[in-house]
């Protein structure tokens, strides 16, 4: 599997993610740490199951900063969107990837949504890794600034969890228990029943490569309830000589469907042109939909979920 995740636009570096099918043998760790992982491993393959039932309305807004040819001096860009997320498996994958389906941009309403969606999930496609590619793609359309970036889906970081992926890194716990971009809402205050547990990508199976196919090893952390492995947010920092991210994702219980949701994303982008983009979404409305696939291609008035 291959997902285009970071592209700055003035030398053309790209990051770019690897998600190896094949399982990999568990590093061993410190036992009471190995029994926090092997409980967020089990939660979050529950998690993905639970949530690839669910669409949210996600509202966001970002904020970028170009710098000009003129010394100094930026173009400034804001944009808000309005969309729906949610966990998509294409046919012939076994994992969930994250969808941004955008209906509204600055107040108006997209007016391709119906034929993106079709082409998208109902009409052929050369392979999972090709729709999976296309599905990433679609996600960041509406993105702004001269990074490139496709890797600002709520759930990603919860893929290094995964018990096929956790030998991938080393995780450490830590007393670092502020998110490096601050929350609309803080973490629980009583910090004994929360454990914030570093990660580190190992080499040489790099998740991300930049220019020149160069490994960019991912690090950041995870604030996991131990007795029931559950995540109440996560972190995610890639950073090269060119280009620095940052993603923080809060988590919480949904009252209508009962279980933990994101309900908070945000983010920041630099490069050492000057380039910076901030973001700030929300989760709300959480509900089920169901996917309706054809055997045939679909008339236009065919749509693969709806919006209740």
């Amino acid at each position: 599997m291959h997902v285009s995740v970071l592209r700055t636009g003035v030398e053309g570096s790209m990051l770019v993610v690897f998600l190896a099918l094949a399982p990999t043998v568990c590093q061993a760790q410190e036992q009471t740490l190995d029994v926090v992982l092997a409980r967020s491993g089990k939660y979050v393959a529950e998690f993905r199951h639970q949530l690839s039932g669910i669409v949210s309305e996600e509202r966001s807004e970002q904020v970028a900063r170009t710098p000009t040819t003129h010394l100094g001096r930026y173009n400034h860009e804001r944009l808000d969107l309005k969309s729906d997320f949610l966990l998509v498996r294409p046919p012939g994958s076994d994992r969930h990837v994250g969808f941004r389906d955008v209906y509204e941009v600055n107040g108006q309403p997209t007016r391709d949504r119906e034929e993106r969606l079709t082409r998208l999930f109902l009409e052929q496609s050369a392979s999972a890794r090709a729709q999976i590619q296309s599905i990433m793609n679609e996600s960041a359309r509406y993105n702004i600034g001269l990074i490139g970036r496709t890797l600002n889906t709520p759930t990603l970081a919860l893929l290094f969890l995964d018990p096929e992926y956790q030998a991938r890194f080393s995780f450490a716990q830590t007393d670092k228990y502020k998110p490096r971009l601050p929350f609309d809402e803080t973490l629980p205050s009583d910090q004994a029943d929360v454990w914030v547990v570093e990660y580190d990508e190992l080499r040489p199976h790099a998740m991300i490569r930049g220019k020149d196919n160069k490994a960019l090893l991912l690090r950041g952390r995870f604030w996991i309830e131990p007795s029931s492995g559950r995540i109440l947010a996560s972190e995610l920092n890639a950073k090269d000589s060119e280009v620095e991210a940052t993603i923080n994702v809060r988590f919480q219980t949904d009252t209508t469907i009962g279980h933990f949701v994101p309900v908070e994303m945000r983010e920041l982008y630099r490069d050492l042109y000057g380039s910076r983009v901030e973001g700030a979404a929300t989760y709300s409305n959480f509900r089920r939909f169901q996917v309706q696939v054809e055997e045939a291609l679909p008339s236009r008035d065919d749509v693969p979920y709806g919006r209740n």
